[in-house]
């Protein structure tokens, strides 16, 4: 899994494949440990692919924040696509080394998909922000093309930022060190573990998670506080119980994602060296995506009548 070479007088071992420690078990609990990811990774994909179906299949559901929902469910099938399947066959595998290029290719996609599900966030936000505050208007800004080409807009956010992040990540050395404490490939265990200097690497990943952690974050709640303040001016109780009611589901996935992945990117390294990178990150690839979609069920009246229609081919 490496070789040696010299530098600066002395031998070095570069490191060509990674090993992670994931959760260390044995016998039964290893089993155990396996059945749950894999009921949890199925769970997830199921919910994800009923969301889509259900927005796909019934007319009444074909608005702008159902077609942001959407993209939501399909980018979190994704998203737990890229850890999870990996993360399995490490549980039950004694070989669990992957190559340098393995590792970059995951981690690429990983960022790409937080990146981008930070900046949708933000945009449904904004949708929310239209829809209540400026609802004589919405129809004309918010049209079809308008939508698509902001999906396309948070994809390309995703994209640029993770190929920013992964060119810096790229050039730095590993040496003597191949296993790293975590069940994915992240960057903070990767800044930890470098034998070459970090410092831009991390300042770039610093810059760069700010810009796409605390813009969207400010976007949010900025558009929060107007649906707040127009919110209150609603004379009655049920028009303000039922403006409120379309934006509590979006809220409490912004407030459990957004929470869950603050700390972690925006201070990588200091994360990992106290050990709460792996328990946080857990929150955020195996339990946000797993509720996200049962949240928009429960607390949705238009999404819990299209999937009884569904469900029952009505």
């Amino acid at each position: 899994s490496s070789f040696s070479y010299r530098m600066g007088g002395r031998n070095e071992t570069k490191v060509m494949y990674f090993i992670l420690l994931g959760f260390p078990t044995t016998g039964e609990l290893q089993l155990l440990l396996f059945s749950a990811l894999l009921l949890v990774y199925l769970l997830t994909v199921l919910e994800n692919l009923l969301i889509i179906l259900i927005i796909r299949n019934n007319h009444s559901l074909q608005k702008p924040m159902y077609l942001f929902l959407g993209n939501l469910s399909f980018l979190e099938i994704w998203y737990v696509s890229v850890i999870e399947p990996k993360m399995l066959m490490d549980v039950l595998s004694h070989d669990k080394r992957i190559s340098l290029q393995g590792c970059m290719a995951q981690l690429h996609f990983f960022v790409t998909l937080v990146c981008t599900e930070y900046v949708l966030l933000a945009v449904m936000a904004c949708d929310r922000f239209l829809a209540i505050c400026q609802p004589l208007r919405y129809p004309l800004i918010m049209r079809h093309k308008v939508c698509a080409q902001l999906v396309a807009g948070c994809w390309v956010c995703g994209l640029t930022t993770s190929s920013i992040k992964l060119s810096f990540i790229a050039r730095l050395s590993f040496c003597d060190v191949d296993k790293i404490n975590h069940y994915f490939y992240d960057i903070s265990p990767l800044l930890n573990i470098s034998c070459s200097d970090s410092s831009l690497a991390e300042l770039v990943d610093f810059i760069l998670a700010l810009l796409v952690i605390l813009v969207p974050l400010c976007t949010v709640l900025a558009s929060y506080i107007c649906i707040l303040v127009t919110v209150l001016k609603i004379p009655s109780s049920q028009g303000r119980q039922k403006a409120f009611s379309t934006c509590s589901s979006h809220l409490t996935v912004v407030i459990l994602f957004y929470s869950t992945t603050l700390f972690t990117y925006c201070r990588p390294k200091l994360m990992y060296t106290y050990r709460a990178n792996k328990l946080v990150s857990v929150l955020y690839t195996l339990v946000v995506p797993l509720l996200n979609p049962l949240i928009y069920c429960l607390r949705n009246k238009e999404v819990r009548s299209a999937m009884k229609k569904t469900l029952t081919c009505r």
